[in-house]
């Protein structure tokens, strides 16, 4: 039996295929097998088969250097054209059958890239959900109840599913951002115009974005060197210089701490405050900045005549097929007819955003800003009850990227969290996008993992200095959640024991943070029958740490009552 990672790469791809060790027709009998497994996930507006994978996979080229995504498959939002097959958009009515690809489609086919099918979105590009569908609510990757963020909803679900090494999807207000950030996924948003927009239903043509999602930043680099260019077909393509990399000058971080939300806002307000004090230690200069323009930018959005752009693309398909739009969408789409939404409000709105955009420009030059993607998340059940509050809360830190001609990169906090993804926004100007990757990457490499102590590498004992001599650093005592036991082991020296037990209580632990790059060599130093697993502290939160083969604890002395090791 062949091996598959859960989750796909390019880089994996490639060397499996470089070593013979899979083919492109035995990769997508694989995918096809995910795509039953979470068919109830609702991914899929337009799902691989044979049918439409085939044809691809027969006009491969001959493999070569010269085709950088040969084999490679990705998935499509179903407001990008592929030819022959459906453009819905989320609204069957709507659907038409172009005869071409989207230009950034066409790219990566000529790249060797094989389109597998077509996703899931809230409909017509509007919202940052993922529910407002009539194909179904695309649940999020790793927790079923929660939302997977819209609107490329099913795009960042199939990559983190691995049913694609990376999806393309569309971002107007965050929606190339939001999903990546709920799935613990790189999303790539360049800047508008960056790649053409040409084949793509507009939600609002002036301001669409088509992005990507991967499970690494290095295949997000890629695509986008492919996709890039312009385009003379497309009014919205532009031209921007190719720049090498380099570190900007100085990073932006909001003066007053963000809003948080849902049912993790304690969760996710701990992991933006480690993340700020990750930032500093990256030795670039930091320095707070009043959110106040940005804000007040973001709300132009939806709040101003700008809305009127959505209308305008749509209105004629909503006045002459009544009730065919998903009702959440048309109140949306319908709020840019309104009567005050005048031309001369127009043109007030813009004058305002121009302000906005020159203030940008002049703070983030040489620099970048960062937020949370999202200040938290809610389930499928809440955004029910009410969608628009709960739709609105998700963009808080989005809505203005594109309005300010922004080029935007959300990475995740922790690539490994699957429990509570939290991540941030790297932002910057339109023509700075090589600061923004750079930035990026050297927040992913400096990335930390939290480990849970309850023995002899506690704070003051020991074998604290295993943890301190490789940079780790203590983070604070707490307690487990009330599901372990603490055994004192028969060892030399005696070391404690935990192990997981229906009837469990609190166990003292002491946490600290250690570089991922230099976990690994603390592992080393780990014998049996101490091993690592994932422990869940009090709050919820899930982090690595040491637990114990329950072979050895048959016969040591149980201490949980004591609830620590001493």
């Amino acid at each position: 039996m062949k091996y598959f990672p859960e989750q796909l790469t390019i880089q994996w791809i490639k060397q499996a295929y470089e070593n013979n060790e899979l083919t492109p027709g035995e990769l997508f009998e694989e995918i096809c097998k995910r795509v039953d497994k979470y068919a109830d996930k609702n991914i899929w507006i337009v799902k691989p088969t044979k049918e439409l994978v085939e044809p691809y996979l027969e006009a491969l080229p001959k493999k070569s250097e010269q085709y950088p995504l040969w084999g490679i498959p990705f998935a499509i939002k179903d407001n990008i054209d592929l030819a022959n097959v459906p453009t819905t958009a989320a609204c069957a009515e709507f659907a038409y059958t172009p005869k071409e690809h989207a230009t950034v489609v066409n790219k990566l086919i000529d790249a060797g890239a094989i389109p597998i099918g077509k996703t899931n979105l809230d409909q017509f590009a509007t919202g940052l959900v993922g529910t407002r569908s009539p194909y179904g609510e695309c649940h999020n990757a790793y927790q079923d109840e929660m939302i997977s963020g819209g609107s490329s909803s099913g795009s960042a679900v199939s990559v983190a599913l691995g049913m694609a090494a990376f999806a393309l999807g569309t971002d107007t207000a965050g929606s190339g951002r939001v999903p990546a950030m709920l799935n613990t996924l790189v999303g790539w948003k360049p800047s508008v115009g960056s790649w053409s927009s040409k084949g793509v239903v507009p939600a609002c043509a002036s301001l669409d974005c088509v992005t990507v999602f991967a499970n690494k930043i290095e295949d997000t680099k890629l695509v986008d060197q492919i996709a890039k260019g312009v385009d003379e077909q497309c009014p919205w393509s532009k031209a921007f210089e190719t720049k090498g990399a380099v570190l900007p000058r100085k990073v932006y971080i909001p003066k007053e701490e963000p809003e948080f939300y849902g049912s993790f806002e304690k969760i996710y307000r701990k992991k933006w405050k480690q993340t700020i004090e990750r930032v500093k230690r990256m030795g670039i200069q930091v320095e707070y900045l009043d959110m106040t323009m940005f804000q007040q930018a973001a709300l132009l959005l939806y709040e101003g005549a700008y809305v009127a752009e959505r209308w305008e693309d749509l209105k004629d398909f909503v006045e002459k097929n009544p009730g065919k739009t998903f009702p959440v969408t048309e109140t949306i789409l319908r709020s840019g007819a309104k009567e005050e939404n005048t031309a001369a409000k127009l043109f007030g709105d813009l004058h305002k955003l121009q302000e906005y955009k020159s203030k940008a420009r002049n703070i983030l030059k040489d620099a970048v800003m960062i937020m949370p993607t999202a200040g938290g998340s809610f389930t499928r059940d809440q955004v029910r009850e009410d969608p628009i509050v709960t739709n609105s809360k998700m963009g808080l830190y989005t809505n203005h990227c594109n309005l300010l001609d922004m080029s935007a990169i959300a990475v995740p906090e922790n690539s490994m969290d699957r429990t509570y993804p939290f991540g941030i926004t790297i932002f910057g100007r339109s023509d700075s996008q090589n600061l923004v990757m750079t930035f990026a990457d050297l927040f992913l490499e400096e990335e930390e993992e939290l480990f849970a102590v309850c023995g002899l590498h506690k704070k003051g004992f020991a074998l604290e200095s295993q943890l301190t001599s490789l940079g780790a650093s203590f983070v604070e005592s707490t307690k487990t959640a009330s599901k372990y036991k603490l055994y004192r082991l028969p060892t030399s020296p005696v070391k404690p024991g935990m192990v997981c037990s229906k009837d469990g209580a609190e166990i003292h632990v002491d946490v600290y943070k250690i570089a991922k790059t230099k976990l690994g060599r603390f592992l080393d130093l780990v014998s049996a029958p101490l091993v690592i697993g994932n422990v869940e502290l009090k709050d919820g939160t899930s982090v690595k740490g040491f637990l114990c083969e329950e072979y050895a604890v048959e016969d040591a002395e149980d201490i949980t009552i004591l609830g620590k090791f001493e």
